[in-house]
């Protein structure tokens, strides 16, 4: 397995259920004085916010995997985030750093489409159909595994917010491009360069099949059937409503939305690009956002200034990523002190250096 706990399964004491909120925050704080720079905590913007508070650093996906490829100081990081998010985190750290997950459930349904077995065995069915004219990329919401094999293969990783740099330059190198696990990102991003969709296939890893009506030297871009189970819930319903009830309103999704949804909506753009798009935006503009509940609602406490709601007023935060709470970060910190750190994450050396090469590729594309 690429993914290792020191006390995989192991359950949060009852004594932290026990704790009343201010008693956790104000033993986090003091934590997080007593180690000092030894101690670094990631967030993720999609975080709680009885966890998000107390990030050294936050960011998307791209920004943290930056952050973590360049912190050398810390003997510990803490990521606030999720298990492949960790995996990358360990990736891209010094032998000498330990990277900590602070609940081992809080995992990624949309890296969970795509292992590594299904990933060899797709490859090697596509290879039959399209020879040596193929590289792959894999969304960052992956195992490290699945990394390592795009690495291992010539490709490189994407986030939402570079992924049109990345997907132009996998052109230079191949006729085609192999996109997984998030089909609704690809297709979006291949799309806005000026790709046809009828000239998008689709790879179902389940049935193991090729999806594709047209003559196989017309496909240019091959879709892994994944989703995010959270941005896949924006609907062309829930923009007709907003259309119908507010249009003066503006509409701005995450790319992992439907491609129906996306060319409905005014903009679309990773978390960083709303989250900036909002910031910049005049007092008083009305926005509805398509992503995250809990971003969503950190949005809109930032800017009572401006009218901004859910795209889905029947949204619910990523159950996942919410894994990571109070009590879950202050058991990891409180095992930091005790000297036996739990839920530590190790990539193992051979998956590592392949899942570094798609890594750094990515970093190195501009």
């Amino acid at each position: 397995m690429s993914l290792l706990s020191a006390l995989e399964g192991a359950t949060l004491p009852s004594a932290y259920k026990e704790m009343s909120i201010e008693e956790m925050e104000q033993r986090v704080r003091g934590i997080k004085n007593q180690l000092g720079k030894r101690l670094f905590i990631l967030g993720h913007h999609y975080q709680k916010d009885e966890v998000y508070q107390f990030a050294d650093a936050v960011g998307d996906s791209l920004q943290l995997a930056q952050i973590a490829s360049t912190n050398r100081e810390a003997e510990f990081i803490v990521f606030c985030g999720v298990h492949f998010m960790a995996e990358t985190a360990n990736i891209l750290a010094s032998p000498s750093q330990t990277v900590i997950l602070p609940d081992m459930r809080a995992g990624c349904s949309m890296a969970d489409m795509a292992n590594i077995e299904q990933t060899e065995r797709a490859w090697d069915h596509l290879t039959d159909l399209f020879g040596d004219t193929m590289i792959p990329l894999t969304y960052v919401n992956s195992t490290a595994a699945i990394k390592a094999f795009v690495g291992e293969h010539g490709g490189a990783t994407v986030t939402s917010s570079n992924a049109a740099s990345i997907v132009k330059w996998a052109f230079t190198q191949k006729e085609r491009i192999v996109f997984l696990p998030d089909q609704h990102l690809g297709r979006n991003t291949a799309f806005d360069l000026g790709i046809p969709l009828e000239h998008m296939a689709i790879w179902d890893p389940i049935q193991n099949e090729l999806l594709f009506d047209g003559q196989l030297e017309d496909v240019k871009v091959i879709l892994w059937k994944g989703h995010c189970s959270v941005h896949e819930n924006f609907t062309v319903h829930n923009v007709q409503e907003i259309r119908k009830t507010a249009p003066d309103m503006n509409i701005i999704v995450h790319p992992e939305c439907t491609r129906e949804v996306v060319a409905l909506s005014d903009y679309a753009g990773s978390t960083k690009y709303i989250i900036e798009t909002i910031a910049n935006a005049p007092a008083g503009s009305k926005w509805a956002i398509g992503t995250e509940m809990n971003l969503v609602k950190r949005i809109i406490s930032q800017y009572p200034n401006k009218e901004i709601v859910s795209l889905n007023p029947f949204m619910c935060p990523c159950l996942t990523m919410n894994r990571i709470d109070l009590p879950h970060l202050l058991w990891a910190l409180d095992s930091i002190v005790e000297g036996n750190p739990i839920n530590t994450i190790r990539v193992s050396q051979d998956i590592a250096i392949g899942a570094l090469k798609a890594l750094n590729k990515m970093l190195e594309v501009k």
